[in-house]
């Protein structure tokens, strides 16, 4: 069986799996150097949701807009949590 970190970086690109709480997956693919930012904007525009109401969160850790792929070691295919921020009440 290979080692998959032997392999990071040998693509420029990388899919990544952005899930959104009711289960909707979308499929993005990126650079490995490219902000994340990108990728957000790209998901709240394809949602119709404004991205300073969405969370994005990868193993539980919120990303930054100045995230990339490579400073989270992101590999191919790994899920990306999209949570929309729950405001006020009745």
């Amino acid at each position: 069986m290979s080692n998959p970190d032997l392999v990071e970086g040998s693509s420029e690109h990388i899919t990544l799996k952005v899930k959104s709480q009711d289960g909707n997956e979308v499929f993005f693919k990126i650079k490995r150097a490219t902000q994340l930012k990108k990728l957000m904007e790209a998901y709240c525009s394809r949602n119709g949701v404004n991205i300073s109401t969405v969370r994005f969160l990868f193993d539980g850790q919120r990303i930054q807009e100045t995230n990339t792929p490579n400073d989270l070691h992101l590999e191919e295919n790994d899920q990306i949590d999209a949570m929309v921020e729950q405001t006020g009440g009745i």
